[in-house]
């Protein structure tokens, strides 16, 4: 009779087995409605507010900021087309359509007049791209970052994560640096930020690509310069897997504890590992009034579920969370106090905050972030505010399905 039982052993298999069903069930489903969603939000979709493309002085040059892809995106062209000396050109994603076509055009006529231009992109993230794409001739350097980069180490953390910045360097005179990738639909339906920098801020940025460049390609090694300015009130923040450096999360840490008045975060995907919740907690507890922005539906829509699994925590300590309508928002910026400002290509998730090549910009100047507060504001206006009375009435599917998938947020 007894010997018919199932073992330990056999029972948490079986459990396990009928969690991975369910999950994949789930993520089926989610795939599917979401699409459905997204085709709907296509007929009624007529843009969204976009704050023009406007400049600040910051402590080390001035900071011009894009919300709107096409405005970025011809403004980037023009810097390449007015290249003399050199161009760093690294995008996690380019697309092979009429905008990515125009970045390649770009960039093959500046090296074709004699400009030496360095091009980095990620493999996994362009898989969908044929390969011939990336052929931009002889006078450019590229450097696709492999798929597969951990060889016979395949559990190192130090050669995993992808490259996921974004880039724009030309004759240490300007740089760009933000959330955008390069692709027609970046540039007219999604919502993101990017800065054009100029100044000393710009051999920040120039140095971060040639430090990744001659890390993966010392055999064509980039000779960089050092610079004389020290002034911290504008730094560049790298994570570098390979150094098992991680200093975006800590700087994030720092300014939340910081905040005595708000906090302002738009995030594309919103994880947030146990301190970062922590911190944005002990914030409200002092009485420091916390926003985030997040997309009503995103383009990957088990990330919004994990992310769901926090909102209960936030909305009782009174966060208010703002889910941006009809249009992705992919922005990975925050402001503190009237004083403080990142943009960059980090989300606060564990893939980008502890796993992936990231960079983020940090300025403390009162003007860029009391603009950013304005473009937030903008923001908010096609955002639906989440209450915690909506929440707690929503669907009793909904709560199963954010505790069946609860088990893979250490993952993203």
């Amino acid at each position: 009779m007894w010997s018919s039982l199932p073992s330990p052993r056999q029972v948490v298999w079986r459990v396990l087995k009928m969690w991975l069903v369910a999950v994949l069930g789930i993520v089926a489903g989610l795939m599917v409605t979401t699409k459905v969603r997204k085709v709907l939000r296509g007929h009624r979709a007529h843009g969204f507010p976009v704050t023009p493309p406007t400049v600040v002085a910051t402590p080390r040059g001035e900071a011009t900021t894009y919300t709107y892809g096409d405005d970025l995106f011809g403004d980037m062209i023009a810097a390449i087309e007015a290249a003399e000396r050199r161009v760093f050109f690294e995008s996690f994603i380019v697309k092979s359509d009429a905008e990515g076509r125009r970045f390649k055009a770009a960039l093959m006529d500046a090296a074709a007049r004699g400009v030496d231009v360095y091009v980095v992109y990620d493999a996994f993230a362009n898989l969908v791209v044929r390969r011939s794409f990336f052929d931009f001739g002889p006078r450019v350097r590229v450097l696709r970052y492999p798929v597969y980069n951990a060889g016979f180490r395949p559990f190192s953390l130090r050669h995993w994560g992808r490259d996921h910045r974004k880039i724009l360097v030309v004759d240490d005179d300007v740089a760009f640096i933000g959330g955008y990738n390069v692709g027609s639909l970046y540039a007219t339906s999604w919502r993101d930020t990017h800065l054009r920098l100029t100044g000393s801020a710009v051999w920040d940025l120039a140095n971060a690509f040639i430090d990744f460049w001659n890390m993966l390609r010392p055999e064509e090694a980039i000779h960089g310069s050092g610079s004389t300015d020290w002034d911290p009130r504008v730094r560049m923040h790298r994570n570098i897997p390979r150094q098992l450096v991680f200093p975006i999360r800590n700087m994030y840490l720092e300014a939340i504890d910081r905040a005595t008045g708000h906090i302002m975060i738009t995030a594309a995907y919103f994880i947030p590992d146990h301190d970062i919740l922590e911190a944005l907690l002990q914030a409200r507890v002092r009485g420091v009034k916390v926003d985030i922005i997040v997309p009503e539906v995103s383009n990957h829509v088990v990330t919004d579920w994990l992310s769901r699994g926090f909102y209960g925590r936030l909305l009782r300590a009174g966060v208010r969370i703002h889910r941006y309508k009809d249009h992705m928002v992919h922005a990975k910026t925050c402001t503190v106090d009237g004083q403080w400002t990142t943009v960059g290509t980090a989300n606060i998730d564990r893939l980008s905050l502890s796993g992936n090549y990231e960079i983020n910009v940090e300025v403390v100047d009162a003007a860029l972030a009391r603009h950013m507060e304005e473009v937030f504001a903008r923001d908010l206006t096609n955002c639906a505010e989440l209450t915690l009375l909506d929440w707690e009435e929503r669907w009793i599917v909904s709560r199963a399905c954010e505790l069946l998938l609860a088990p893979l947020r250490p993952l993203l």
